[in-house]
């Protein structure tokens, strides 16, 4: 079956992802800033929604989530202007058209043929 891995590095503020092994996009993210680490390792997405809003901080709307630890989700931002460097409270922002495709692959290959990967 199909693997997704979506890479995520810290350091470049990018999100890369491979189809089979095979880079097929790369977006701009929006980290943890400081004080509001996300999480490094390996992880399988847990859950995911179409549209969740934040428990923990005042219902912040998080569409096209993918919660791969926790409380942590890949998921759209409509803070678009700040993406390429840290700004979130531990999730990873997307460019909302990037989450939506991010959301669809994980959707179409499932959580379970997915791996996020957060490096510094």
């Amino acid at each position: 079956s199909t693997q997704i891995v979506a890479r995520v590095s810290l350091h470049s503020q990018t999100m890369e992802v491979l189809v089979d092994g095979r880079p097929a996009f790369a977006w701009k993210v929006s980290t943890g800033r400081k004080g509001f680490e996300t999480p490094t390792g390996a992880f399988k997405p847990t859950r995911m929604h179409e549209m969740w809003y934040s428990t923990k901080y005042d219902d912040a709307p998080m569409p096209h989530a993918v919660f791969f630890s926790g409380g942590y989700a890949v998921h759209a931002t409509d803070a678009i202007k700040r993406l390429g460097r840290p700004a979130s409270h531990g999730c990873v922002r997307l460019h909302p058209n990037d989450a939506a495709d991010f959301f669809t692959l994980v959707n179409t290959f499932g959580p379970s043929n997915t791996s996020i990967v957060i490096t510094e």
